[in-house]
């Protein structure tokens, strides 16, 4: 059986105010290229289609295109939610709809018999078994536990031994003669973050081991960290990596999916599917020419910007004339000003407020005689009035 591992598209993110739509296009087009050239029999999407919980018209539509053309030549198409998806939404609206169409997609963790664990049979008669477990918040964690381990909330288990507990009771239907999967929206310990993840829902309150993975399973298919990985577990257990690097934190990060060759008895093998489209994110450091040298030589990467130059009014307006990809400048730490200047300030006795405004720019390290002389006009036109 030949599968197409994806996860955390984020359709609809909006990187520095600059509409990402485009490269979204681009990169969901490449995942389908990628499942039709490797003629691919189950497409799995662990989580986080969306960037917000209220996607717009635009963003549904292109997943909604997307989904429709993975399902294509009766391949199998199955889908859950991430933190950033809206559950519900996906449970209320599409679930059914998509489901009329043979797609499965999992809004909120459910009982095996509830469709939590999937049963599906290929165009090429190979069974497979997912035992899916869509993103779990704290808020819910007991909710779920009430719902698919029958258990009582004044019994509270942590965070970790929830989820172990509801990843055992859906992988407790898998089958000898079947490819058996597990698809999972959250953070395993030990992954390495990709840098746009929510910090709150990747701390160690929310990390699981590794090992309530089950040997059992061929192949565990996650979602939630943005950096392409495999986590060490009792099976085969990878993150399949966002297709687009979200945040200037996944610079080093490669756009990609994975394909996964996996039959009954046997451990899954994944290697890694480039995925093109979007456009690459770098960070320039230095003084200014230098800097602006760089990203003249970028193409059409989008930029952060970090100058080693004292602050002076203008000089973001000039880097982002010079370089129009530039969605970030700031000044690197050594002449960023620092909240209460650096020590004991000279006395204000017998000074004006033009000395003593420049002492303060001088703390700020704001070198700009352009502001000074600005200040000193508006004291003019003030004093006079």
């Amino acid at each position: 059986m030949k599968i197409l591992h994806t996860s955390d598209w984020h359709v609809g993110k909006v990187l520095k105010g600059r509409d990402r739509s485009d490269e979204h296009e681009a990169v969901l087009r490449s995942i389908v290229g990628s499942a039709r050239a490797a003629d691919v029999d189950l497409i799995l999407i662990a989580g986080d289609l969306f960037e917000t919980a209220a996607p717009s018209p635009r963003a549904q539509g292109l997943v909604m295109r997307t989904l429709l053309a993975l399902r294509e030549d009766d391949r199998q198409v199955v889908a859950i939610a991430g933190n950033h998806d809206n559950a519900s939404l996906l449970d209320s609206v599409y679930r059914p709809v998509l489901g009329q169409l043979g797609l499965h997609v999992v809004g909120v963790p459910k009982a095996p018999e509830g469709g939590g664990v999937i049963r599906l049979t290929t165009r090429g008669g190979e069974q497979a078994t997912i035992a899916a477990l869509p993103f779990l918040s704290q808020r819910y964690a007991v909710r779920a536990a009430e719902l698919l381990l029958h258990e009582n909330a004044q019994h509270a288990l942590d965070y970790a031994r929830r989820v172990a507990a509801m990843i055992e009771a859906l992988t407790a239907h898998f089958r000898a003669d079947s490819v058996n999967i597990v698809m999972a929206h959250a953070t395993l310990l030990g992954g390495h973050r990709g840098g746009g993840e929510r910090d709150v829902q990747t701390s160690f309150e929310y990390e699981i081991p590794p090992g309530v993975f089950p040997a059992a399973a061929h192949y565990a298919a996650l979602g939630h960290l943005h950096r392409q990985q495999e986590i060490a577990a009792p099976c085969p257990a990878f993150y399949s990596g966002s297709p687009l690097a979200v945040d200037f934190g996944e610079e080093a990060n490669e756009p990609g999916a994975l394909l996964v060759t996996a039959a009954p008895g046997i451990r899954a093998d994944a290697r890694r599917v480039a995925i093109e489209g979007s456009r690459q994110l770098r960070t320039l450091r230095g003084p200014l020419d230098q800097v602006i040298a760089e990203g003249e030589q970028a193409g059409d990467a989008y930029l952060r910007v970090v100058l080693a130059e004292k602050a002076r009014a203008g000089l973001g307006d000039l880097v982002r004339d010079k370089l129009p990809n530039a969605l970030e400048v700031q000044l690197d730490e050594a002449h960023r000003p620092q909240p209460g200047g650096n020590g004991a300030r000279p006395s204000r006795a017998g000074r004006t407020p033009v000395q003593l405004f420049g002492d303060y720019l001088a703390e700020q390290k704001v070198a700009d005689p352009r502001v000074e002389r600005l200040f000193a006009e508006l004291l003019e036109d003030i004093t006079e009035g």
